[in-house]
């Protein structure tokens, strides 16, 4: 997508652009400690399914639309929840990822701002894993939901939450799916100014469709995710949206030297020739 963003003034990005190597570092220290927060939840299991038969009931009161009838729309066909699966593994983190690295190359101080805002969302998100354990509705046999991943593949998660050293299965709320796609979407907006920028809205809508038709997640876990996110941008600083320029300012031409003298040698010429 052309986001036609126009450069930035010389010498904006060299002044404003952290140093790659401590980037790097942070990136991966936050990396680490997302994933070893997520398994300190790791066996909570009754603890978990009864807060999921708890969310299950308050979107019912809240009269929300049913997760199944988005699934029922994937399972139409294999190769439509096979997509949507794949979409679930492999857009996260890629996307994510894609989205830091063009900024920090590109939009520098949009780089610091939106590594700030995803950070403090995962550690709240973290936090909120540990103390709320959710089972995701896949694993609720009240929500008559069947596990796309297990049943078509390809997935991420163990068929038993027990025996998953890779994830913790129970930390469905919120989610930090959709969070870091709707954040994507808003730091995409925010650092370029092309008319079709708005489209980047269908990253955190697509990723809605495909983290509840999957049946990993609950409607909810999105709303508390763009809650979460929703504080967070209005807590850290933004940058302006484009950067700013020096405009000249008009003035009136000023002679040279040289230029005066040829001119006033001329009118000497002139004078003495006419008399």
């Amino acid at each position: 997508m052309d986001s036609r963003t126009e450069p930035e003034g010389e010498g904006t990005a060299a002044i404003h652009r952290p140093p790659l190597v401590r980037e790097l570092l942070l990136v991966a220290g936050l990396f680490l400690v997302y994933k070893f927060g997520r398994q300190l939840a790791n066996g909570h299991t009754a603890e978990a399914f009864h807060n999921a038969h708890r969310v299950w009931d308050w979107e019912r009161a809240l009269r929300l639309p049913g997760e199944g009838a988005v699934q029922s729309a994937l399972l139409h066909g294999d190769t439509l929840v096979r997509t949507a699966n794949l979409y679930y593994v492999a857009v996260h983190f890629t996307a994510t990822a894609a989205f830091l690295v063009w900024l920090y190359l590109r939009r520098p101080d949009h780089y610091l701002w939106a590594r700030r805002v995803l950070a403090l969302v995962t550690g709240a998100a973290l936090a909120l894993h540990l103390t709320f354990p959710l089972a995701p509705p896949r694993m609720l046999h009240m929500a008559h939901l069947v596990d796309t991943g297990q049943l078509y593949g390809p997935t991420v998660y163990a068929a038993k939450p027990a025996t998953d050293s890779m994830a913790n299965q129970f930390a469905a709320m919120p989610s930090l799916h959709f969070g870091w796609a709707l954040m994507v979407a808003i730091g995409l907006i925010a650092a370029t100014r092309s008319r079709w920028r708005w489209l980047w809205l269908l990253h955190p809508l697509v990723t809605l469709l495909v983290i509840v038709g999957t049946a990993n997640h609950y409607w909810l876990d999105a709303v508390v995710a763009t809650a979460l996110l929703g504080i967070t941008v209005a807590v850290v600083p933004s940058p302006s949206a484009k950067p700013q320029r020096i405009t000249p300012v008009a003035r009136r031409a000023v002679p040279s030297a040289r230029a005066a003298e040829a001119r006033a040698a001329d009118g000497h010429g002139l004078v003495g020739a006419g008399r």
